[in-house]
C-alpha cells in the first residue's frame, strides 16, 4: 500500500507566491476593469541582451546538423561555462577553481537539492525573514516538526533579522549544522559586510558547520566595499557552498540556469575534505543530466566581456527602478530599507497594519501587488517587499498611484 511522505503535511498554507497570485486573481475577477500593476514576485521583465540572443541562436542552429549536433554533456556543466564562472570569481578576488563549479537549472533547485548530501537530523539555521524555499524544502525533507504558536517550525534554528541588527543575524547561540545565508538578502535587501561574513565563517569552521550561501543578487551590489562572494573571506572554502544564478543578473528567470560552488576543501563534522565534493558530483550524475546545451551557451555568452557589459546595463536599469520606488515611499513618510545594493525595497507597514492587511490595502487602493513580509517568516511581520523588477512605465505608474491614492 502506497503511503505519502508525512513531512508534506507539516507545511502550512500554500507557497507564498501562488497564494499572492490566488488573491490577485480573485481581486481581478471582482474588479475586471482594474489595471493591476505587479511589484511582487522577483521576475525579470527586460529582454535578453543581444550577446546572449546571438549565442542562443547559434547553439540552436548547431543542433540542426550532424557535424555540430551535441547530446548529453557532463552533468557538472560544459567546460567553457564552468571556466567562465570560475574566472568571474577570480575577478572578485575570490578563489574558485573550475572543478569547484557545478552548473544547474537554477539557484532555487540547488538551494533545496543540496540538502540531500547532509544528514536528515542536521540542525538547520535560517535567516528570518528568508526566501521561503530554505524553510519549506527542509520541512519537506523531514528535518522539522510542526509549526508552533510563534510561526516557527520545530527543529529549525531561526536567526531573526530586524531593523535593530541591520537585518543581518547574530551568530547562533548554540551549535548548528547547516546555515542558510543570503546576501544581498531576499527579501530585506540587506547586504552582509566583510566583518559579518568573517564571523560566520569563523563560527562554521569552529563548529564544523556548513554555510549555504545564496549570492543570486551579487551583481546588484553597488558599494565596492561590500563582498559579492563568501569566498572573498579567508577560510570559506573549508566551510561554505555558494549558490548563484543567471536569473536576475542576465534575465534567465524563464530560461533557467544557475550554479553551485562546492570546493574540494569543504568538509563536515564526520567527513574529510573532498568527500562532500564527491557526494555532490555523484548526486548530480545520478539525478541530473546537466542543464540544456543551448542555455549553457547563453550563460557562457552572458559572462563574456560584451555579455557582462550588456547585462550589467540591465542590472543598472533595475536599480534605477529601485531608486524610484524608494523615493516614492520615503516621500509618503514610510520607513524604507534595501533598494540600494539589492533590487528589493523593504518597507515597514504603517502602525497597526499587519503585512497581509497592507497587501489588501495596496491592492484595493492602488491596484498594486507587493509581497507581505509575513510570508518570509515570523520576523517579516509588519514589513512588506516591493520588487524593482518591472518595466519603467509600470514602475512610474505604480509609484504615482502610491503617491496619490494610498491612504496613510
Amino acid at each position: 500500500m502506497a503511503k505519502i511522505n508525512p513531512a508534506y503535511r507539516r507545511l502550512t498554507a500554500g507557497y507564498l507566491f501562488p497564494e499572492i497570485a490566488r488573491r490577485t486573481r480573485e481581486f481581478q475577477a471582482a474588479h475586471p476593469d482594474a489595471a493591476i500593476l505587479r511589484l511582487g514576485i522577483g521576475d525579470t521583465t527586460e529582454p535578453l541582451v543581444p550577446e546572449i540572443i546571438s549565442s542562443l541562436h547559434t547553439a540552436v542552429d548547431q543542433l540542426a546538423t550532424r557535424e555540430t549536433y551535441s547530446g548529453y554533456g557532463d552533468s557538472e556543466g560544459q567546460t567553457p561555462l564552468r571556466q567562465a564562472i570560475a574566472d568571474l570569481y577570480t575577478s572578485l578576488g575570490a578563489e574558485v577553481k573550475m572543478e569547484d563549479v557545478f552548473v544547474s537549472d537554477g539557484a532555487k533547485s540547488d538551494s533545496s537539492n543540496i540538502q540531500s548530501i547532509f544528514a536528515t537530523d542536521s540542525l538547520v539555521a535560517v535567516q528570518d525573514p528568508a526566501y521561503p524555499v530554505y524553510v519549506d524544502s527542509n520541512v519537506m525533507s523531514g528535518r522539522t516538526g510542526t509549526k508552533n504558536d510563534l510561526g516557527q517550525y520545530e527543529g529549525l534554528h531561526y536567526m531573526p533579522c530586524t531593523a535593530e541588527n541591520g537585518f543581518f543575524p547574530e551568530l547562533p547561540d548554540r551549535k548548528v549544522d547547516l546555515i542558510y545565508l543570503c546576501s544581498p538578502n531576499n527579501p530585506t535587501g540587506a547586504v552582509a559586510t566583510r566583518d559579518q561574513l568573517t564571523a560566520f565563517v569563523e563560527y562554521a569552521r569552529k563548529h564544523k558547520a556548513v554555510i549555504l550561501f545564496d549570492s543570486a543578487y551579487a551583481d546588484f551590489i553597488t558599494d565596492p566595499g561590500l563582498p559579492r562572494s563568501i569566498y572573498e573571506i579567508p577560510g570559506a572554502r573549508e566551510c561554505a557552498i555558494e549558490i548563484n544564478s543567471f536569473s536576475k543578473s542576465a534575465g534567465f528567470t524563464g530560461v533557467r540556469l544557475g550554479w553551485s560552488i562546492v570546493p574540494a576543501e569543504l568538509s563536515a563534522e564526520d567527513s574529510k575534505p573532498g568527500e562532500l565534493h564527491k557526494m555532490w558530483t555523484r548526486r548530480q550524475n545520478t539525478f541530473f543530466n546537466g542543464a540544456s546545451n543551448i542555455v549553457q551557451a547563453g550563460g557562457t555568452a552572458a559572462l563574456s566581456p560584451a555579455g557582462r557589459e550588456q547585462t550589467l546595463a540591465v542590472v543598472k536599469f533595475y536599480m534605477e527602478n529601485a531608486a524610484i520606488i524608494r523615493a516614492c515611499l520615503q516621500e509618503r513618510g514610510l520607513t524604507v530599507f534595501g533598494g540600494t545594493n539589492a533590487p528589493y525595497v523593504w518597507l515597514k507597514t504603517p502602525e497597526g497594519i499587519d503585512s497581509w492587511s497592507f497587501f489588501d490595502k495596496l491592492l484595493n487602493e492602488c491596484n498594486v501587488v507587493g509581497t507581505p513580509g509575513a510570508g518570509f517568516g515570523p520576523s517579516g511581520e509588519g514589513y512588506f517587499r516591493l520588487s524593482a523588477f518591472g518595466r519603467r512605465e509600470n514602475i512610474l505608474a505604480a509609484t504615482e498611484r502610491i503617491r496619490t491614492q494610498l491612504v496613510l
